[in-house]
């Protein structure tokens, strides 16, 4: 056991550190009836600006359109999109309250999150380009940049962006739709998609997009119902 002055030193020392953890955990605000307060829930996870974390379950959510993020919000909230800790941050909040929380990361624009790089080989990542890309028409799959952007910022009102995503969180993601676990407005376009995804292309798209660099304008697109290859209910 450490005893006098040099105890008193490392006690110090434990104290600082535990300081600088909770700072690093739990984001401050100035005013109580504000918005900083009110997210509060969400920086907790999702990084004190919504850029992400090192954590592949909680993703970068800054930036993406203010529909998109709104429909996940009220999906949380009914329960057609599941994960406990979301179903029981927004379990009780009302469509107005979460507007303004998705305007508000909508409007935010922070710098990427480090990216993660899953080890693929340059096989799978030709593959996954070529799929986000091109699509395949053979087997009726779009290219992701039909609606996703051409570069992958998403396309307002409803459909997120894409790069500066973790592989490990796209897979999921393409998973839950493939198998029925997540949904989006009808008709759900990206069910449609999925559902003809082999595990095969859900690793490499995944790789593939987790590979790219930050835009430099990570900006949704306008709107632009005619280029889109199907109808997409998250889009009225």
């Amino acid at each position: 056991m450490v005893r006098g002055p040099r105890a008193t030193v490392l006690s110090l020392g434990l104290v600082a550190l535990g300081a600088q953890a909770q700072e690093a955990t739990i984001p401050s605000f100035n005013r109580i009836d504000s918005m900083e307060a009110r997210v509060q829930g969400c920086v907790t996870c999702h990084g004190n600006h919504g850029q992400g974390t090192n954590n592949g379950y909680f993703p970068g959510i800054a930036g993406k359109p203010a529909g998109y993020l709104y429909n996940q919000l009220v999906a949380f909230r009914n329960g057609t999109r599941r994960y406990p800790p979301m179903n029981y941050l927004v379990a009780y909040l009302p469509d107005a309250y979460l507007k303004e929380m998705a305007e508000h990361f909508a409007n935010l624009r922070p710098p990427y999150a480090a990216q993660e790089q899953s080890n693929a080989d340059q096989t799978t990542l030709t593959h996954g380009q070529r799929l986000v890309v091109n699509g395949d028409p053979t087997r009726g799959i779009p290219a992701c940049v039909a609606c996703h952007g051409a570069g992958l910022t998403g396309m307002n009102p409803g459909i997120p962006g894409l790069v500066g995503l973790r592989p490990t969180y796209i897979a999921a993601q393409l998973t839950r739709w493939k198998v029925g676990e997540r949904h989006a407005a009808e008709p759900d376009c990206m069910k449609r998609i999925a559902t003809r995804l082999s595990d095969t292309d859900i690793a490499a798209v995944s790789a593939w997009l987790a590979r790219q660099p930050a835009p430099s304008d990570p900006s949704p697109e306008p709107a632009n119902l005619n280029r889109m290859p199907f109808a997409c209910g998250s889009q009225r």
